[in-house]
């Protein structure tokens, strides 16, 4: 895969509503194409009596419990963004306006699939300036209790995610994958997130999962899966944490290296990328201009 050598945003709005998997809410999104150089931005539409907008990375992240969140200075939250931010991170949408009129982005079916395909019925445009990558230049590893994750160099963005469950429909699984538009919509993007029988009510009891169903996540217990149409893939689940994985990830930007991680999560995703940034050597920002940057916009397909 060669990476993107030109910043994007798309092409023209893009509306999508649901039913928060968390928070149970009715919220609306509208994705809005936005300038060179002004990166991916949450704006809470229902907030008006403070600052409602919240600018992606990884220095907003506040809350790592079964979702992403990120809060801006004013205590303005945004949650449940993984499955978006995949999504964009896999046509390489850098500039963006999300307007939405909640706390938590709808859960829609439970992957990024819907989200991939409202960016693609839209478009994608390729703006006059540079991209900017983070390129790992050192080896860097977390570990928090059972979970491991490092990062490393390599030439472009490589995953290597294992998870290990003592439920039988889960068990051990492990994924590779270098991913690019092509190999994220056929192998990662319908993966739907997933929940264990035992700590569905446990999530309710701690405000979490009022939204959750049969139609938007996958629902396993012991050796069985719930859900009466069953899994999409057998390794759905991996698959799943991969995309979870994309999307944190691309809270810091497009990233070159190759990230493991095992038994992890959006608490493990989060450390590493801290841990990161933490050591100026082992990393640097890289652009990769393109020659053809002096001609302007134009419009390709995702």
């Amino acid at each position: 895969m060669t990476p993107v050598r030109r910043q994007s945003t798309i092409t023209s709005p893009a509306v999508c509503a649901g039913i928060e998997l968390h928070g149970g809410q009715h919220t609306r999104v509208v994705l809005k194409p936005a300038p060179v150089g002004s990166g991916i931005c949450f704006v809470r539409t229902d907030v008006t009596d403070r600052d409602n907008r919240i600018t992606v990375g990884p220095e907003a992240v506040t809350k790592v419990q079964n979702c992403t969140t990120l809060e801006n200075s004013a205590g303005v939250e945004v949650s449940t963004i993984e499955h978006l931010m995949a999504a964009l991170a896999s046509v390489g949408i850098d500039n963006l306006i999300i307007d939405i009129d909640g706390q938590e982005l709808p859960a829609l079916d439970g992957s990024s699939e819907p989200f991939l395909k409202l960016i693609e019925q839209v478009g994608i445009t390729r703006q006059p300036a540079p991209r900017r990558y983070v390129k790992v230049l050192e080896k860097i590893a977390v570990h928090r209790g059972e979970s491991y994750g490092c990062i490393e160099p390599n030439p472009n963005l490589y995953l290597d995610v294992t998870i290990d469950f003592e439920d039988g429909a889960i068990g051990r699984q492990r994924m590779e994958i270098e991913p690019d538009t092509r190999s994220f919509r056929d192998r990662l993007a319908s993966a739907r997130t997933f929940a264990r029988a035992h700590e569905v009510a446990a999530l309710r009891e701690a405000g979490l999962s009022k939204g959750g169903s049969y139609e938007n996540a996958i629902v396993v217990d012991g050796d069985k899966v719930l859900n009466p149409g069953g899994l999409r893939y057998n390794d759905e689940f991996v698959r799943h944490k991969a995309l979870d994985l994309m999307g944190d990830l691309y809270l810091s930007g497009p990233i070159l290296g190759k990230v493991t991680t095992i038994r992890g999560g959006h608490g493990l995703n989060h450390q590493l990328m801290l841990a990161l940034f933490a050591n100026p050597k082992a990393w640097k920002f890289v652009t990769m201009p393109s020659e053809n940057m002096e001609l302007g916009c134009d419009s390709v397909l995702a």
